[in-house]
């Protein structure tokens, strides 16, 4: 069965080399390869996940190794995999989620005159994930690692024609690249701390190993998932994302490249595990971006800048579990999933509503879509009580075992961040309330676009519903499936680990303040947009209301921070490479030119001149020699 591993990374990667090679001729069919070649690795996902459960738990971890990729001496690097329970969980996600966004892509982008390059853009974004997660190494991780955000570069400026999509892909690959730069920092650490970068050595030998050296290297680590998972203070380029077709929003920004960080955390756990200010800065991240994105959710206007804010904070609850080391870890990969189908839900049955509202975006020109897109509601309603934690859904499983894990890290510091995490779940329910009751609730608010055109609303074709209706079953029943007599839990304990903690408040007594801060948010959201008549223009709202619509200034920030002073740093090195280095360069240039100019003078061709230096000069030994002998 090990021999099929590459399968999963070679499907998909085919299926981009033939739909980005193949020319024009595969215009017809392109859309349908590249589903395919998507549902073909999913396939092979199913095939080895039947056959690692065949194994005892302690024994299922799968290895193939292709050949060696830089034999040198000193310096060994492979191409192998491993398939265990954690990254077989996100290959069936991956893979999964990904089939279902092709489908729902062929009715998306029907028209597009480009489909079958978005296809295999798609395809290539699937290849370099899931070789991002069953990489056996740190290495080739990071070789899924810069794919993953190559692919995402395309696919989030694949309407390069619209100056906004061009420039948030721009915007996306720069950011992403700070992150990258503590991902390949924190492999030269590992190479020369530890002589290798495979994860089975690395993360064995951490109990030998300094703890200033593993700090360096999770807070490396830290920056690089910053980058990936949109974090802060690297988070600024994911409401930009959403200029991109919404499918990509459904599959990296909901399901799968927002939560390579989360993995990569999770992954070297034993290095965090090992240096408690790593894993101590992983948590303030994880809490602070948790109510960041909460807070620009509730103001955003625009449907998918508003899931944007939501998925920023939802990544923040994974990073923080996953900075509660084993207490977090299963919960942080369980919630990743659970998210991964009601956010994908999510993002698609937005774009099911663009579909039908000549893809317009402000949800103040929505309003009453219930009627006209029935489908749509349901699966949009049925992800919107997941998210928001409604009894018996997904998120309910998940996202409240993160609240319970954040107490249960004991004392002050436990205390802080289960209040963190409850309060963000109370803004959550806001948030997304407010989604609903602007876009399905309400008298309509429709407006003619630029063009003059008259929205008609009408439900979505079926390779679009189905995908959603598929994701609302996932919505609905995952969480509970995974909190069966603990099923998740048992099955990710051999590889993350799990410890109980010990929390200073029962679960019973987490789930209800839970309950009461989720009907407090969306009896708020109510009150403020359900009983009230919804202003086509946005009023202008408070301070706090502005600084939000504006990402809380994240961007103010980095221009006078980065760009401004980066433009400062510049000039003033301009300035002293123009008046100290040249001016020393064509100082010492100039004083040795002048030297030369006055000794030629010495040099003028007169025998006369020359018999008088020479005249002077004897008469200069002379006097110096009888001077010598009298003292």
């Amino acid at each position: 069965m090990e021999n099929l591993i590459a399968l999963l990374v070679a499907a998909p990667l085919l299926g981009a080399a033939v739909l980005l090679c193949g020319g024009r001729r595969l215009d017809r069919a392109g859309h349908w390869i590249g589903t395919l070649l998507a549902a073909a690795s999913f396939v092979v996902g199913v095939v080895l996940f039947s056959a690692m459960l065949g194994y005892e738990a302690e024994a299922r971890t799968m290895r193939q190794h292709l050949f060696s990729w830089i034999p040198v001496e000193g310096f060994q690097a492979d191409i192998a995999f491993q398939l265990d329970q954690l990254s077989m969980t996100f290959v069936l996600l991956i893979t999964g989620v990904g089939t279902l966004i092709h489908i729902y892509s062929i009715g998306y982008m029907e028209h597009d005159e480009r489909r079958r390059r978005f296809f295999g853009y798609l395809n290539l974004f699937l290849a370099a994930m899931l070789l991002l997660v069953i990489a056996d190494n740190y290495l080739l991780l990071y070789v899924g690692w810069e794919g993953v955000g190559l692919a995402s570069y395309l696919l989030i400026g694949f309407w390069q024609h619209k100056p906004s999509a061009a420039t948030a892909a721009k915007k996306a690959f720069l950011v992403n690249r700070v992150g990258d730069m503590g991902l390949s920092v924190a492999i030269m650490l590992m190479f020369t701390t530890f002589g290798t970068f495979a994860f089975g050595p690395v993360l064995s030998a951490t109990g030998e190993t300094s703890e200033g050296k593993l700090t360096a290297i999770g807070l490396m680590l830290l920056l690089a998932a910053c980058g990936k998972s949109a974090q802060v203070p690297l988070q600024s380029w994911l409401g930009d994302a959403m200029e991109g077709p919404t499918p990509v929003s459904a599959l990296i920004h909901a399901a799968t490249m927002v939560t390579a960080g989360v993995y990569l955390i999770v992954r070297s756990g034993a290095i965090f595990d090992a240096a408690p200010d790593a894993q101590l800065a992983v948590v303030v991240v994880g809490a602070v971006t948790l109510l960041f994105g909460a807070i620009v959710g509730c103001a955003k206007d625009d449907i998918k800048k508003a899931l944007a804010g939501s998925t920023m904070s939802q990544i923040g609850y994974m990073i923080l579990a996953a900075g509660l080391g084993p207490i977090g870890y299963v919960f942080a990969i369980m919630h990743l999933v659970t998210h991964g189908f009601f956010k994908a839900g999510l993002f698609l049955g937005a774009g099911s509503v663009m579909h039908g509202m000549n893809d317009e975006v402000d949800m103040r020109k929505y309003g009453g879509l219930r009627k006209y897109m029935p489908v749509t509601f349901v699966t949009f309603g049925l992800g919107y009580l997941a998210i928001i934690g409604f009894p018996g859904l997904s998120g309910f499983f998940s996202k409240d075992k993160i609240i319970e894990a954040a107490f249960a890290k004991g004392g002050t510091e436990g205390w802080i961040l289960g209040s963190v995490a409850l309060l963000g779940a109370g803004i959550t329910a806001f948030y997304m309330t407010r989604v609903m009751l602007m876009t399905f609730f309400g008298e309509k608010r429709w407006q003619p676009d630029a063009e003059g055109r008259e929205p008609h609303p009408h439900e979505s074709p079926k390779s679009m519903t189905i995908p959603m209706i598929v994701l609302a079953f996932g919505s609905v029943f995952a969480g509970g499936f995974f909190a069966i007599g603990d099923r998740f839990t048992h099955w990710l304990e051999p590889v993350t680990r799990y410890d109980h903690g010990h929390a200073p408040v029962s679960a019973a007594t987490v789930t209800g303040a839970t309950m009461v801060v989720l009907l407090a948010g969306a009896a708020l959201a109510w009150a403020m947009y359900g009983r009230r008549p919804i202003p086509v223009v946005a009023p202008r709202g408070s301070l706090l209301t502005r600084a939000a619509r504006r990402d809380l200034l994240q961007d103010d920030f980095n221009h006078v921070v980065l760009v401004r002073g980066g433009e400062h740093l510049t000039r003033s090195l301009v300035y002293v490479d123009h008046s100290l280095v040249d001016g020393v360069v064509n100082g010492t240039a100039a004083s040795f030119g002048g030297l030369s100019g006055r000794l030629r003078k010495l040099q003028n061709g007169y025998a006369r001149t020359y018999a008088v230096s020479m005249f002077g000069g004897t008469a200069v030994l002379i006097a110096a020699t009888l001077l010598m002998r009298a003292v």
